[in-house]
């Protein structure tokens, strides 16, 4: 049984719990997104969270979903306000991508907004990215600074920066983010929430066609698992569903923990880092799984194949925008460098993604952990007006240990390891083979509970 609930925990309970409430009647999908809606109206001017809120049309969805729920609907996601990273459409509005090189409005959802709707969500609003979702924190020429909810000095991470930013902060009752080359897991970790990727090809990326050369997909940032394998089954092609993994220990797992970085990336983790790693370490020897300190060889073709389809993604991304003419300085520049990456280049990058997986794997092992980052997040405006060269290369020093992951399309997420002495949330990865999905939700839940880290919220 579960006791009166007041408004801010209501707004912190996720995905499951809000869609339980709705469908049995204990709160209105209305409730929920006038909740939202104030707490938007409260926070959002400080964090810079969305781009943009549907408060009518939310408002109406809610009122449908009600009117479901008393006919007796049991859709899994009936009523709860769910937030549209700015990358993916939705019908009648912009997908302004971070800036304003596109133009009007989306003729129709994006196919993973139709399968949100058909399974009962409502669309609450679109959430904050850099300009063509290129960097690790988010700024946008056009609309601003995303502040993180932990401290408001330093980024939420990107691309879904402000995805996350409205997870942490309680905006939202769920939220749909996107990564290509870490930008689910970057500002999950950044934000003490937890993010996972999907192997590639699991979730439809309509209308978007092969993003970044294959390597970006799209998926859910939550403070529980349970969210995210949820909103993983409203979403993706076949498979098991994930929510089932969840009901089972996923037995005792060797798991391979490697923190050096990959080669030339000039710069190794840091004391909290590393301390987050060992904390995690600890936590898994505890639940009865064999931790062994074993590092990754990084082949120098693998992190080519990895930055080249990146890159030239982004030129190709970019060059596609009905205005490119009006993209920043430093996209640009991106533009320049990805455009110089010949086709055949990515396409043997592409062609070579299976054997780099293998090459990568270490025999024996049931799943991986490395750091999620080098340091902390970026205080904001760190890297503002600095050329494409240099935000590289700070990208590539902060979160060096994410984009391999996309190129070989295995899952990967990011979970939350505690917190620093003065409160900010620490993270690790964990990566699976493919089809390791369930696995990886396993223990992700497992640690959930030992970790409790859905009790700690930011202070607003």
């Amino acid at each position: 049984m579960h006791g009166p609930m007041d408004a801010t925990d209501l707004a912190f309970a996720g995905a499951v719990r809000q869609a339980e409430l709705v469908r049995s009647r204990e709160v209105s999908a209305r409730e929920l997104v006038e909740l939202y809606l104030r707490r938007i109206d409260r926070y959002d001017g400080d964090l810079n969270a969305y781009r943009t809120t549907f408060d009518e049309r939310a408002l109406a969805e809610a009122d449908q979903a009600d009117a479901r729920a008393k006919g007796g609907d049991t859709r899994p996601l009936l009523g709860v306000p769910i937030a549209i990273k700015d990358d993916m459409d939705v019908a009648g509005e912009r997908t302004c991508h971070g800036g304003d090189a596109n133009d009007g409005p989306a003729s129709a959802d994006g196919e993973i907004v139709r399968r949100l709707r058909t399974a009962g969500a409502v669309i609450l609003g679109k959430t904050n990215v850099p300009e063509l979702t290129i960097t690790p924190w988010t700024e946008s020429p056009t609309f601003g600074v995303t502040r993180n909810p932990w401290d408001r000095t330093r980024t939420p991470g990107g691309s879904s920066g402000g995805a996350a930013a409205a997870m942490a902060a309680g905006l939202a009752g769920a939220v749909l983010g996107s990564d290509g080359a870490g930008s689910i897991r970057i500002p999950s970790g950044c934000c003490g929430l937890f993010g996972m990727k999907a192997q590639n090809g699991r979730v439809p990326t309509a209308p978007a066609v092969e993003p970044w050369h294959g390597m970006s997909t799209w998926g859910p940032l939550s403070r529980r698992v349970a969210d995210s394998a949820l909103f993983y089954d409203t979403i993706k092609d076949g498979g098991p569903r994930f929510s089932d993994a969840l009901a089972r220990p996923p037995g005792r797992l060797r798991i391979a923990v490697s923190v050096k970085t990959p080669p030339l990336t000039g710069i190794q983790p840091d004391g909290e880092q590393l301390g987050a790693v060992q904390a995690v370490s600890t936590a898994l020897r505890s639940l009865g799984h064999d931790v062994v300190e074993h590092e990754l060889t990084y082949r120098p073709a693998l992190i080519a194949g990895m930055l080249s389809r990146y890159l030239r993604g982004i030129a190709d991304a970019g060059r596609a925008m009905p205005h490119p003419e009006r993209l920043s300085r430093r996209s640009r520049g991106y533009l320049r460098i990805g455009g110089a990456i010949p086709a055949a280049v990515v396409q043997r990058a592409k062609a070579a993604a299976a054997a780099d997986a293998q090459a990568l794997w270490p025999d024996g092992f049931d799943l991986v952990m490395t750091p999620m980052f080098t340091r902390r997040p970026a205080k904001v405006g760190r890297y503002d007006g600095l050329p494409a060269i240099v935000a590289l290369s700070a990208s590539i020093r902060f979160v060096p240990y994410c984009g391999e992951y996309n190129h070989t399309g295995q899952p990967a997420a990011s979970v939350p390891a505690g917190f620093t002495a003065d409160g900010f949330p620490l993270a690790v990865q964990l990566v699976a083979p493919r089809e390791g999905e369930p696995t990886l939700l396993a223990l992700a839940a497992q640690l959930e509970e030992a970790l409790a880290w859905p009790d700690r919220r930011p202070a607003l």
